[in-house]
């Protein structure tokens, strides 16, 4: 792999902000969301059990139904890509014995010797549930892959919105996620910036280093 420059990245970082008005007509071509959707898939998550599942939206009929539960925000009809991202709740020994089953297929090897990575895992999430934390701890994941989500989006110049102001239990019936294991936490509208867009081209707003970093 050739890293890319720290120039480049910051350039990146700087370009990205929180799209508030989509081109409608610019589209993301399929190899671009190909690589997005890969970007998705190896974000990093606590134990590597990945407990979420990723909807992408592209029916404008399915998009227009989100926008009325997104505070009247025209960012999930306008965009190219519609991303929800939710969690798996109530984690369980079926997901991790799963979870296991993939990395024997992946890495070889034996479930056998996993035994104490599966106790271990087990532990972690049956102290989690029955301090009543469990379903938080993991929704908290979903933020790391947002995250490396948008980092990635912008290095390759796609703009993204990162949305919690969304009616979560409303976007769990539109997407037929009521009655499953999973849940809304968070969307991420995905296309390509208005040229108008004013917010576009406004300096970023955020504290000086000094006020957020403590090297110690």
């Amino acid at each position: 792999m050739q890293p890319i420059s720290p120039a480049t990245l910051l350039d990146a970082l700087n370009w990205r902000y929180a799209t508030k008005k989509f081109d409608p007509a610019r589209k993301l071509s399929a190899e671009t969301w190909a690589t997005l959707e890969q970007a998705l898939i190896l974000s990093p998550s606590s134990f590597g059990l990945q407990p979420w599942k990723f909807l992408v939206i592209t029916d404008p009929a399915v998009k227009a139904r989100l926008v009325p539960i997104s505070w009247g925000q025209t960012q999930p009809a306008d965009c190219s890509h519609m991303l929800v991202l939710a969690v798996k709740q109530g984690l369980g020994a079926d997901h991790v014995e799963k979870f296991l089953d993939r990395q024997v297929e992946v890495r070889g090897g034996s479930k056998e010797k996993l035994s104490g990575y599966r106790d271990m895992m087990l532990g972690s999430l049956a102290g989690a549930a029955k301090a009543g934390t469990l379903d938080a701890w993991q929704a908290n994941q979903i933020y790391i892959a947002l995250g490396q989500f948008m980092a990635a989006a912008a290095m390759i110049g796609v703009d993204t919105c990162p949305m919690e102001g969304i009616d979560r239990a409303k976007y769990d019936e539109v997407l037929g996620l009521d009655g499953t294991d999973f849940a809304t936490v968070v969307a991420c509208p995905v296309g390509y910036r208005a040229v108008d867009d004013k917010y576009a081209t406004a300096p970023k707003v955020r504290f000086k280093a000094a006020d957020v970093v403590e090297h110690i």
